[in-house]
């Protein structure tokens, strides 16, 4: 059997609730009344017999598997043997009983209250239709015992009902109640099958033996029937720990490709959603000496920042980076609040694990959901394997990007190196078929006038100083208008993109005024003398646009260079030049 599934009780209208308990309060005990007054009914001296199918039945029930909330629970045959054997009445009621306790056993409290009574409304139905199936089939409990074709025929017809009807109503009460996407065939739906093809037959033997030997062909066939639900249960967990440990190294191997930090803390966060039972997921590193919240996930609403948590000393992540011990609370504590959570409902199940490198704790992931019991012990072991490699990747990532930023940077000034500029031209000309981009852009190169005289008076080591001052005011005045590299020396270049000749030269002007008209300070390092010493500096300056003078990014290169030394260099320094060579306009 498998009950309506369980989902966040947000998701559920309160209105809805108000409507079932209504009903539940006047069917059930008209559907129970019904049952007792038309159907046959044989409880009359009987007490112990039910007792023990009901202990049975109970005891099956204890060992429910649990599919993505769907608990799934093996009772289909032994509900079977109490109907023919005692009516619909004992049925019905020895099966609310086994639905209480797999509820019970799930950990369904309070809020969740509102699915007692949709389970039972619902397998109350499932009883009485699956019931008329048995008389329509030509079954009669008179003549069971004669076990003849008919009856038989009858039998698995009710068998039959029983199970259609419980797959058909999980699907109904998904889409009409929930108002969720259905699955025709999913995990649960295959579970329920395998489930019948073990439990109707041996049901129907335990039939049979019962009726031949009496009460004890209960015990005969009975404790097999609890076996049947353990081993199906421990087969499920097996192949389920299976499953989660397949896709926990996939999702190792694909933080490990990534090489940007960013990127790993996505597909952990995605990843990590879509395969634990989860609504809630934090991903909080070190930093500084503390934690700041890196990535955060509410499975229902998608990726975000929630605010920032107002009681950080008692939340759980703190209390695991402190201790160095990963946390798990099958039901949250009452005094304890989850890390900044946004949504106002209290987290049932918390799991909180360190992100460690090597002997260090770099991080804390913690997840939540809004259920009780929503974290098993497999879910605790592929937690612990995810965050190691979390924390590899992010160690791997963060190396990658300083080694990258080590190749592009110029090691002095810290602008882009040549070879980055370069990259960055061939990047912006040529679009993904390998044609021309369509756009406009121009290219500034400025040279310092007469630098050697600055190192040569004042030191190599004031030039450098200089040099880093004239870095940073390029980068002031290009603002996010362009990237700024050094092109070697005492050389820098500009490139701006989608800028043409006419803009460009403004900021060409802008540069040659920003370096010339403000002296620099540097201390004489050849004298010796720490006092700061002021230095004029002056630069000349060329530009070179697409497409006016150029149809590459080598040519705009090499028309700036030659718009620099031939018009601003030969013509008396301190000024900007503007390549002419080819202009057509």
């Amino acid at each position: 059997m498998n009950l309506a599934q369980g989902v966040a009780h947000k998701m559920v209208v309160r209105r809805k609730i108000i409507v079932l308990w209504v009903m539940w309060v006047i069917l059930w005990p008209l559907l129970l009344l019904g049952a007792y007054q038309y159907y046959y009914v044989n409880i009359s001296g009987h007490s112990l017999d039910i007792a023990l199918f009901a202990l049975l039945m109970g005891a099956v029930a204890w060992f429910p598997l649990t599919i993505k909330d769907n608990p799934v629970f093996f009772v289909n045959g032994i509900s079977m043997v109490v109907f023919l054997v005692f009516g619909l009445f004992a049925e019905i009621l020895l099966t609310q009983l086994a639905v209480i306790i797999v509820l019970l056993k799930i950990g369904a409290g309070k809020k969740d209250a509102y699915r007692y009574p949709l389970n039972m409304l619902m397998f109350s139905f499932v009883s009485v239709i699956a019931a008329e199936v048995f008389v329509l089939f030509g079954g009669s409990h008179a003549s069971l015992a004669a076990q003849g074709q008919e009856q038989i025929a009858a039998i698995f017809g009710y068998a039959l009902t029983i199970y259609l009807l419980n797959v058909v109503g999980n699907k109904l009460v998904d889409k009409l109640f929930y108002r969720r996407q259905i699955k025709l065939i999913d995990e649960g739906m295959k579970w329920e099958v395998v489930s019948a093809l073990f439990t109707i037959p041996v049901g129907f033997v335990l039939f049979v033996i019962y009726t031949e030997i009496g009460i004890i062909g209960i015990f005969y066939l009975g404790i097999p029937f609890v076996f049947i639900s353990i081993i199906l249960m421990l087969l499920y967990s097996y192949r389920e720990i299976n499953r989660l440990l397949e896709r926990t190294g996939e999702i190792g191997h694909r933080l490990t490709y990534r090489m940007d930090v960013a990127n790993v803390y996505d597909v952990f966060t995605h990843e990590i959603s879509q395969l634990l039972p989860v609504d809630y997921v934090y991903i909080y590193m070190v930093n500084n000496g503390n934690l700041r919240l890196e990535r955060f996930c509410d499975v229902q609403l998608g990726a975000g920042l929630p605010p920032e948590p107002s009681n950080r000393d008692k939340s759980f992540s703190r209390t695991v980076w402190e201790t160095g011990k990963p946390l798990q609370y099958r039901y949250a504590p009452a005094n304890r609040r989850s890390d900044g959570r946004p949504d106002p409902a209290e987290p049932e199940s918390v799991l909180s694990m360190p992100v460690e490198y090597g002997d260090t704790i770099t991080g804390v992931v913690t997840v939540e959901s809004v259920e009780k019991h929503a974290f098993e012990k497999m879910h605790f072991q592929v937690m612990n394997i995810l965050t190691n490699y979390l924390g590899v990747a992010v160690e791997n990532a963060k190396n990658y990007e300083v080694t990258k930023l080590q190749s592009e940077r110029d090691g002095l000034t810290n602008l882009y190196n040549l070879t980055y500029m370069e990259k960055l031209l061939d990047n912006f000309f040529v679009s993904d078929d390998g044609t021309h981009e369509p756009a406009k852009a121009s290219l500034i190169i400025l040279d310092l006038d007469y630098f050697k005289q600055v190192n040569d008076t004042y030191g190599h080591e004031a030039g450098n100083e200089i040099l880093c001052q004239i870095a940073a005011r390029v980068s002031d005045i290009i603002g996010n208008k362009g990237t700024a590299g050094r092109y070697g020396g005492e050389e820098f270049v500009i490139f701006l993109p989608h800028i043409g000749l006419a803009e460009s030269r403004q900021i060409a002007e802008l540069l040659r005024a920003g370096v010339s008209d403000e002296p620099f300070y540097t201390q004489n390092h050849l004298s010796g003398d720490k006092q700061l010493t002021t230095v004029k500096v002056t630069v000349s300056v060329g530009v070179a646009a697409y497409p006016t003078h150029c149809e590459t990014p080598s040519e705009l290169f090499r028309h700036a260079d030659r718009a620099m030394y031939m018009g601003a260099k030969r013509k008396g320094r301190n000024r900007v030049a503007v390549y002419k060579g080819l202009q057509t306009s």
